[in-house]
């Protein structure tokens, strides 16, 4: 007990400490109750603070410890061109956090406004949920690992308790955690309170589940994982090697597929432009056996700026779609205009204008991501031309053995759910996986292994509630939380009354 008391004394360590614990709620341990011990913990640092700029700096060492923990993987893609870019290993991960710690800062300090008590849980939860929301808008936005995510565990546990994202979207799974995490800090109402509401979400997410199974389209995908290491990718001697690595795969998917079927190359995967290049689309014709494929390959456009694109190849004339990655990844593809460092030649990536949903023949309508995507929710689909599948291609190998690529599988995972599709995952060196309209992992190629992933394509459940409203549904179920524990709540319902 000396050691806790002595700790509080610290207030702006033991935020840090609590943020950094709290990582570990995050995808891949998934170690939830941790939240019951340090959201309640971070509370009685709030009580403790006399000034709300004490409670931001609460705030903020928290949120940065956390991140910090939680992104740390980011180093593993400077380490892959360290020759150059050595000097910013030490700054990469706590840059990310010193951008993201702020965020977390602005609701703790809201939530030192309230009174103490119930009203201030319910401020937390609130302003918390409206500061991720803003995370996901702020520049082209960056809302990785939020705390709705802490339940997309492989396992049937986690099957159950994300079910609810079809209703509010991960979002408001954040809400809804905060919330749990903190009501133990009221005593043991709060710890009934908490476990109540617990008891009714496993409810609700087992109803869902017991939703007859769409019947599948009658279509297998093969997800092929070159596990291409990212060096031999940036070294134009290795890409003859790369494109028969991936034809080879091609071949033997197409010899396993029996009827209807795609294959799925990953992000990038061809070193040839494939737009341009009519000699290698008719090699991946012939591999394919006639197969449509999908493939990642770089564009460029009139101006002359490069794109992140996917092709789908259905032939050796012109493709028959392409589709333009649209959020680009900051620092990574795009440099942010208020950067003074040009780490980037060009400038980066073009980014592409509006989302696309592919008819092909023979194929269900696909709606196409590209990469890291996939994490934004309410944001990835054409919902005025509703697609039946989602395919997310990927190239995670920047990222190594870390939990990086694990946690873009759990955001990807999330997507299915909020929308009521399947999902289908190609990653260059894993993880891919496929994902029914539950969010349930049918089929999984494990992390940097290569070969083909043969899996039928689950078919789609009608639209969501979360798809039809979007992040509408977390931000007034959020703002209504403050607003209720604000002193103007009367006049709130008043005016709710008259309307």
């Amino acid at each position: 007990m000396s050691r806790l008391a002595a700790l509080r004394r610290r207030p702006l360590l033991a935020a840090a400490v609590l943020g950094l614990a709290s990582a570990l709620a995050l995808p891949p341990i998934f170690l939830v109750p941790v939240l019951g011990l340090t959201v309640p913990g971070l509370l009685a640092l709030l009580a403790d603070a006399p000034t709300w700029r004490r409670a931001a700096w609460i705030g903020f060492w928290f949120g940065f410890a956390h991140h910090v923990a939680g992104l740390y993987w980011i180093t593993e893609a400077i380490l892959v061109r360290a020759s150059e870019f050595w000097w910013l290993v030490p700054f990469a991960a706590p840059g990310v956090a010193l951008l993201l710690a702020p965020f977390i800062a602005v609701s703790v300090v809201a939530a030192w406004f309230a009174p103490p008590g119930w009203r201030r849980v319910l401020v937390l939860a609130g302003a918390w949920t409206l500061a991720d929301l803003a995370r996901q808008f702020v520049g082209t936005g960056f809302p990785w690992n939020p705390w709705g995510s802490v339940w997309a565990a492989p396992t049937a546990w986690g099957a159950v308790m994300q079910q609810p994202a079809a209703w509010i979207g991960t979002p408001g799974l954040t809400l809804a955690t905060v919330l749990v995490a903190a009501l133990p800090a009221l005593g043991r109402r709060g710890i009934a309170a908490s476990l109540a509401i617990l008891v009714v979400w496993a409810g609700l997410g087992a109803w869902r589940l017991q939703t007859p199974q769409p019947k599948p389209p009658g279509v297998t995908v093969a997800l092929i994982q070159g596990d291409i290491a990212e060096g031999q990718k940036l070294d134009a001697a290795f890409a003859a090697s790369i494109f028969t690595t991936y034809l080879e795969l091609t071949r033997q998917a197409a010899l396993r597929i029996r009827g209807p079927g795609v294959i799925i190359w990953p992000e990038a995967a061809s070193p040839y432009l494939l737009g341009r290049d009519a000699n290698a689309r008719a090699d991946i014709t012939r591999a394919a056996e006639g197969l449509p494929v999908f493939a990642g390959s770089i564009h460029f456009g009139a101006d002359g700026r490069p794109r992140n694109s996917l092709y789908a190849i259905m032939g050796p004339g012109p493709p028959a779609a392409r589709y333009d990655k649209r959020h680009l990844v900051p620092f990574g593809e795009y440099e942010p205009a208020w950067l003074p460092l040009k780490l980037l030649p060009g400038g980066g990536f073009e980014a592409g204008r509006r989302f696309e949903t592919w008819t092909l023949p023979g194929l269900p309508a696909v709606g196409p991501l590209i990469c890291y995507e996939a994490i934004f929710p309410a944001q990835v689909v054409d919902e005025a031309a509703r697609p039946r599948w989602m395919v997310n291609v990927t190239n995670d190998a920047w990222f190594g053995n870390s939990t990086g690529p694990r946690q873009h599988l759990a955001a990807a995972r999330m997507r299915a759910v909020e929308e009521g599709l399947p999902l289908v995952r190609a990653a260059n060196s894993g993880i891919s996986a496929v994902f029914d309209a539950f969010g349930r992992q049918t089929a999984r190629l494990g992390l940097q292994r290569r070969g083909v992933l043969l899996a039928s394509l689950p078919g789609p459940l009608p639209r969501t509630l979360f798809a039809r409203f979007g992040l509408a549904i977390p931000f007034w179920m959020a703002l209504l939380l403050v607003m209720l524990a604000g002193p103007g709540k009367a006049l709130l319902f008043r005016r709710i009354a008259k309307f």
